[in-house]
């Protein structure tokens, strides 16, 4: 049996009518860019802003946030084209296995589950930490011993809100879009406030010079583990700012992005996916860049970013606070900490409409994919994943996880952007409501950048990576190999 065995859209579009694995069509296109924005405006405007301008970008984190949205919006054409010709859950699993072959689509789908729970639980914890510290000081105030994993025995609230999150998402789809339509008004009214109050307060000095001048990285940048991996292939002195540091920012930010994806494991369940997943996908891009920028010119001009602490949890709060704005710090945490629970839900459900399709290949057991006789979810591997994040948030004191989910996100772009060639040349009599313009340029020029910011990234997280990867490999021979129903199909043809 051929690893690269792929199967056909019309059986993928087939199997969604399956009354025991069939998703409601709840979802219209103000749902699903509503879904894009909620999950991307997360973790990464919050906290990462701060991280990049001190130590990679200075003023230039703006264009940072560009290089990296330019990335996403290559790879997001090709993502618009491919979830409306195959509307159907699992995102870049589902579209490599029509492309790329099963064992490709494995190693895909393993990626994603990775990306989608550890950073479900990462935002969790965030979530704990804003949490509290809007609780510090007042009769609310949580003990160490079941706030922290770290100082204490358990984080409860990351538990409880990893839980919470996933009954949500049990109760349905549409259920959670309408409480992501609240949350993200909310956010966005957080945002704005901050892009109006904090422009008022900006010094235009501190963005001079935009881009500060290259300077090597203190301390001889910790070797191959810390220092970005194309340093290390082509032996370049390990430095910062410059343009060397703003696209190693731009790899960084890259997570900041992380959300517009989702829209695509949602596709079955959209109304119209030919016409709503492309404005959901492109929609939500197009406003969170717009909102980055701004914010980004809001970060770096409101105080020197020589002055900015990388290792501050909470950037835009200090930064207002630099200029007298207390009130503003109270504000922002409070939108981060409602934010956060929205993109612990849309990664969670990311991840669960991956393994659901998975589970319906056989690739993993099928039992994962039975739906709710009432809500219409596929509510074991929400419970499943539900218990497994609330686990790893509620017990494992979880440092940044951003790179990690980079490369896995990264990956998936690249590969997706390969399979839109390849589909077209393949299946070239495919109904498509969306065509990417200029599909090899548009496929290859995501493709070199998705790789160009890939090789940025440290040499440590592209050990984890290939860790996982490896993992993933032996469930596959052991698991999914045999249990693949387009493996099985082809056995039982053979056999007559």
């Amino acid at each position: 049996m051929s690893l690269f065995r792929t199967k056909s859209i019309e059986q993928s579009i087939e199997d969604t009518d399956d009354p025991e694995t069939k998703l409601r069509k709840d979802l219209g296109a103000l749902d699903l860019t509503v879904f894009g924005v909620g999950v991307i405006i997360g973790a990464g405007i919050f906290v990462l802003t701060g991280t990049v301008a001190a130590s990679n970008s200075g003023p230039a984190l703006a264009l940072s946030f560009v290089i990296a949205a330019v990335a996403c919006g290559l790879a997001g054409l090709c993502y618009a084209e491919f979830a409306s010709t195959v509307p159907v859950a699992g995102s870049a699993y589902t579209f490599s296995y029509a492309t790329l072959g099963e064992l490709v689509a494995w190693i895909i789908g393993w990626d994603l589950v990775l990306e989608f729970t550890i950073g479900a639980a990462a935002l969790s914890v965030s979530f704990s930490g804003y949490l509290q510290s809007l609780l510090d000081g007042t009769p609310f105030e949580l003990p160490a011993s079941i706030s922290s994993a770290s100082d204490g025995f358990i984080d409860l609230p990351a538990v409880v809100i990893a839980l919470v999150v996933m009954g949500l998402l049990v109760r349905g789809t549409k259920f959670s879009s309408r409480i992501n339509q609240v949350v993200v008004a909310i956010k966005l009214a957080v945002v704005a406030a901050v892009i109006v109050v904090g422009f008022a307060k900006v010094t235009p000095s501190n963005w001079t010079p935009f881009i500060p001048e290259s300077k090597p990285v203190p301390d001889g940048g910790g070797g191959f583990a810390q220092t970005p991996l194309i340093t290390t292939l082509l032996g370049i002195e390990p430095a910062v700012y410059g343009i060397g540091g703003v696209v190693a920012g731009a790899a960084i930010v890259f997570f900041a992005f992380i959300g517009f994806d989702i829209v695509a494991t949602t596709a079955e369940e959209a109304k119209n996916p030919q016409k709503d997943v492309p404005i959901g996908i492109l929609g939500s891009l197009a406003v969170v860049t717009l909102l980055y920028a701004a914010v980004s010119l809001v970060v770096t001009g409101l105080q020197p970013y020589e002055d900015i602490d990388p290792d501050d949890a909470a950037p835009l709060a200090t930064a207002f606070k630099a200029v007298g704005v207390d009130w503003m710090g109270d504000l922002i945490s409070v939108g981060a900490c409602i934010g956060l629970v929205v993109v612990a839900m849309i990664l969670m459900l990311g991840q669960t409409r991956v393994a659901f399709a998975m589970g319906r290949d056989g690739l993993l057991p099928r039992g994962l994919s039975k739906v709710h006789p009432t809500f219409g979810t596929p509510y074991r591997i929400t419970l499943i994943t539900g218990v497994v994040v609330a686990a790893i948030a509620g017990f494992v004191d979880l440092t940044t996880l951003a790179d990690l989910v980079n490369i896995g996100t990264l990956f998936a772009f690249i590969l997706v952007s390969i399979g839109v060639v390849i589909l077209r040349r393949t299946r070239p009599d495919l109904p498509r409501a969306f065509r990417t313009p200029i599909a090899p340029v548009v496929a290859t020029l995501a493709v070199v950048m998705c790789l160009y910011l890939m090789l940025n990234l440290k040499g440590e997280t592209w050990t984890r990576f290939l860790i996982w990867m490896a993992i993933g490999f032996v469930v596959y021979f052991a698991y999914g190999r045999r249990h693949s129903r387009v493996s099985q199909a082809e056995g039982a043809a053979a056999s007559r």
